[in-house]
């Protein structure tokens, strides 16, 4: 059913006045709105982690982990430097700040429903045949229409798309800290490896110099043959542990070059000290983590989109109303266009109501909210992930903590161990295979401590990032 209102010049004042009225109706009811109230889901948010323990320190105004540079807290330049590569030449970043450009401009275009919409025409004819004189005429037309938001249809329409550039926005910050995330743990590693080669060549230096003493003693008869062989097992078997941790670098280096948006043949990272930095991370409260979290503000801004496409659905189920209006001036010439008597305007108001659509608005309508409850559920659900994450790490941290005056302790005593079998060798009081022993468990040692040190700062890193990485996104509590 549609219904339709054209004014003409010869009513003019009594229509005009009655249009102008409908006017006036139509910005009262753009007032209203069909979409249901938003508020964010509530989900569980204990009041403290399970697994924070003595290692949490309360978070304090303005602290380190809020400045946004987090990687910083690590005290080491060349990562540092390596970070700000990632944030300009990361091209999983640049999609991502691409697809909030993309959002950005679809929010743009639904404000631009909002508005009225305006056209002008200009034209000029000419007819003529045969040996008549040609014939002409000339026209100027502006037209403007505008659909009236009675029931909050296209600004929930613009609120959807603000949610959903703003849920980009958040996308993006994911992207950011994923990002530098993975640039963080490759680099560790890597200093990892050139500091694990460094103490198996300097082991193996070691074992260079046994295996002559071995040699020499098997020379003079003293020694049988399998300690030769022994000796040598070690030093070409930690010989390839040295081949391994290369090749494992390698690996690395192509992964942090790639992160920076180059080509592995291109980037080298030559080896330096290992800054062995493992910052405190001050805590949080968990609900805080609702709006640290990149994940969880793009999963909370989709529900608030999907609440308002609830709007949009339903308000199928009331008439639309648009008005428009024409002005046109013709002519025989240009210059007769602007004279009184070619002056024709009209104006104009349609609403419109569907009557039967088989369930189709009804349809749409189940569509949207089912919609939103599966995008709550999901919101739900990445919080409790959230929560998961930063208990995990929690407990993980702990472990470590407790792990590491163990093995610096076991490390200690290995290293004496190792020192004396030697000695007690070099004046014949052990059999070689004893030296072989001692060796294996103190550069065990060695190695399970410097790879705890790596999993501290990967911990770190990791406990970080669960929380946020310092990213804040205010936009997530409810309008007033």
């Amino acid at each position: 059913m549609t219904l339709s209102l054209e004014l003409s010049p010869s009513y003019r004042a009594p229509r005009l006045r009655s249009l102008a009225v409908a006017l006036c109706c139509a910005g009262l009811l753009s007032a209203c709105s069909v979409a249901p109230t938003y508020q964010v889901p509530a989900t569980p948010a204990p009041a403290s982690f399970k697994e924070a323990g003595a290692l949490w320190q309360s978070a304090q105004p303005n602290d380190a982990i809020d400045r946004g540079d987090w990687w910083t807290l690590f005290a080491d330049e060349p990562l540092n430097q390596l970070a700000a590569q990632v944030q300009i030449n990361n091209q999983n970043i640049a999609a991502a700040a691409a697809a909030v450009q993309q959002a950005q401009a679809a929010l743009r275009l639904e404000q631009a429903g909002l508005m009225p919409t305006v056209n002008g025409t200009l034209g000029q004819t000419r007819q003529g045949g045969g040996q008549a004189s040609g014939n002409g005429s000339s026209s100027l037309g502006i037209s403007a229409a505008w659909d009236a938001d009675l029931w909050g249809r296209l600004r929930e329409s613009v609120s959807a798309a603000q949610s959903s550039a703003q849920s980009s926005e958040a996308d993006l910050a994911g992207a950011r800290l994923s990002a530098v995330g993975s640039l963080v743990q490759n680099y560790f590693r890597l200093r990892e490896a050139d500091a694990e080669m460094q103490i198996l060549q300097q082991s193996i230096e070691g074992y260079q110099r046994s295996l002559q003493i071995v040699q020499n003693r098997y020379d003079v008869g003293v020694e049988a043959r399998t300690a030769v062989l022994q000796a040598q097992t070690t030093l070409t078997t930690t010989q390839a542990s040295v081949e391994s941790l290369r090749q494992s670098r390698q690996t690395y280096e192509h992964a942090i070059a790639v992160l920076t948006g180059q080509a592995p043949a291109q980037f080298d990272l030559p080896a330096a000290a290992w800054n062995v930095t493992v910052p405190q991370v001050p805590g949080v409260v968990p609900s805080t983590l609702l709006e640290r979290r990149p994940d969880i503000a793009a999963a909370e801004r989709a529900v608030a989109a999907a609440n308002a496409q609830i709007g949009v659905a339903q308000a199928a189920y009331y008439p639309s109303l648009s008005l428009s209006g024409s002005l046109n001036r013709s002519g025989s010439n240009i210059g007769n266009l602007f004279s009184a008597s070619g002056l024709l305007w009209s104006l104009g108001a349609s609403l419109s109501q569907s009557i039967f659509n088989a369930g189709a608005t009804t349809a749409q309508v189940d569509s949207a909210r089912a919609a939103h409850a599966a995008r709550t559920a999901s919101y739900r659900q990445s919080v409790l992930s959230a929560f998961q994450a930063v208990e995990d790490v929690l407990s993980n941290v702990a472990a470590l903590n407790a792990q590491l005056p163990l093995l610096q302790q076991s490390l200690d005593s290995a290293e004496k161990v190792e020192q004396q079998m030697l000695n007690r060798y070099k004046e014949g009081q052990v059999q070689y295979t004893d030296v072989v022993t001692a060796q294996a468990t103190a550069l065990s040692a060695r190695r399970s401590l410097i790879q705890l040190q790596l999993n501290q700062q990967l911990a770190a890193a990791q406990l970080i990032q669960e929380l946020g990485g310092g990213w804040h996104a205010d936009w997530t509590k409810p309008e007033a």
